[in-house]
């Protein structure tokens, strides 16, 4: 089983909030696949399993609050966290954009610190949703957890669920970044 994880904080206070983009991206995958995400007892996270390109796959949502995502490995230890693929904020990208890449370091993203602390590698596949920078005057905090109205930003999420699906099909990594790794319109 592959995991395919979005980051993001549980509870309506943070629902499509900037910081959340992980979770909206793997709730667009989960109605692509026709499935509903679940919380099962005493589990720190709603998951969802489907299959496709002949693999399955578990659609996981953490609910450890993004600082603490990594802590729900125990229950994926048969999974192999280097086929994982992660879906996360970016402020480095523009609004509207998203990169998709294998590896790296977490970039000071907390989710993907604890990820590849807990889970002992850095070497999954990351899907970027680009929030841009805060504003003059704005906080990194009101900026990643206020909810972004710029159209872009929905078709990016748009585009990273589809980005998503694409590698689940078994589309190659380096075609999916060719497609997806540009800016919008362009």
């Amino acid at each position: 089983m592959i995991l395919v994880l979005g980051l993001g904080n549980p509870g309506s206070k943070y629902d499509h909030t900037r910081h959340n983009a992980g979770f909206d991206v793997v709730d667009r995958v989960a109605a692509f696949f026709q499935v509903r995400l679940r919380k099962r007892c005493f589990r720190l996270y709603r998951i969802a399993r489907t299959d496709a390109g002949g693999r399955t796959y578990a659609l996981v949502e953490p609910l450890t609050y993004m600082n603490a995502s990594g802590e729900i490995a125990p229950d994926f230890r048969d999974c192999d966290p280097e086929a994982m693929l992660v879906v996360c904020d970016q402020m480095d990208l523009p609004v509207g954009t998203i990169r998709v890449r294998k590896g790296g370091s977490s970039a000071g993203h907390n989710g993907l610190k604890s990820l590849i602390s807990c889970f002992g590698s850095s070497s999954f596949i990351r899907v970027y949703v680009g929030t841009g920078r805060p504003r003059q005057g704005e906080t990194v905090v009101d900026h990643v957890l206020s909810r972004e109205t710029d159209p872009l930003y929905t078709e990016a999420l748009d585009r990273a669920a589809r980005a998503v699906i694409d590698l689940m099909q078994g589309r190659a990594l380096a075609e999916v970044e060719g497609a997806y790794n540009r800016r919008p319109g362009s």
